[in-house]
């Protein structure tokens, strides 16, 4: 990366621990809902992916992974990230989601899952149009009513991305083109802008988007649709859905050997 940022893999105690202080400094949660020091140990021994972007011998940002099975196929489950308040907005997100996919790749695992908020579209926004995820799963309070501030006090609703690393969608984000919604009759579900992360907000007001976005998401995710997009106008944001076959998820490669 530019500017004297290097992406590699997190290996010693120290570095572990340092995850743990970005978290603690990021997440800002109560120490019993702290990811300890052992958990990263455990997940980098047992293929799962501890990564960091270090500036320097400095951890600026990090990404806690495990394994997964879906049946009997595995997968990554992107549990936990933080990028430090300094270097936001510097590309370190996505490089270490790019450094992550080719490690996934390399040991043969197509698929990296993990969970975000449908009330935070910059979250939506890189995961589904910077990245190429896809969604089909809406999961209701998944964690609980946490500490964090972050979450704000509500029920953490979830959104499932599914990125599938070497489908036409992500090799193509991958290489920074833009994405549009493929296929047709699409169809929107909109949540209002004013619930940003981070800010104050009405906590009757979210729980009531909340529920309306829980009610449509799964409204059409039960008609086969896929959450492809995220739209923004001044006043709400789009999340942008179309049918879902899951011939989209096939490699570009054994995709080419089939139509032959």
């Amino acid at each position: 990366m530019t500017g004297g940022i290097v992406v590699r893999k997190c290996e010693t105690p120290q570095e572990f621990h340092a995850c743990v202080d970005l978290q603690r400094e990021v997440w800002k949660e109560d120490p019993l809902e702290i990811e300890p020091a052992t958990m990263f140990v455990v997940a980098a021994n047992t293929g799962g992916q501890v990564l960091g972007a270090f500036d320097g011998p400095k951890l600026v940002a990090y990404v806690l992974a495990v394994v997964g099975l879906h049946h009997v196929t595995p997968y990554i489950h992107s549990h936990h990230a933080a990028v430090h308040a300094d270097y936001r907005d510097r590309g370190i997100g996505r490089a270490l989601k790019l450094f992550q996919r080719e490690e996934a790749l390399s040991r043969g695992i197509r698929l990296i899952e993990w969970t975000f908020d449908p009330l935070e579209l910059r979250n939506a926004h890189f995961n589904l149009n910077r990245l190429g995820a896809i969604c089909r799963q809406y999961r209701p309070n998944l964690y609980g009513i946490t500490s964090s501030p972050l979450h704000r006090g509500i029920p953490t609703d979830r959104l499932i991305a599914q990125w599938w690393l070497d489908s036409h969608r992500v090799l193509a984000a991958a290489r920074g083109e833009k994405l549009a919604p493929a296929g047709d009759a699409a169809s929107a579900v909109e949540v209002p802008l004013a619930l940003r992360r981070g800010e104050p907000v009405d906590s009757q007001r979210a729980v009531a988007a909340q529920a309306a976005a829980r009610e449509a998401f799964n409204k059409w995710f039960d008609h086969g649709y896929a959450v492809v997009a995220v739209r923004q106008t001044e006043q709400s944001g789009a999340y942008i859905l179309v049918p879902w076959n899951d011939a989209e998820q096939t490699p570009t490669e054994m995709k080419s050997r089939r139509d032959r």
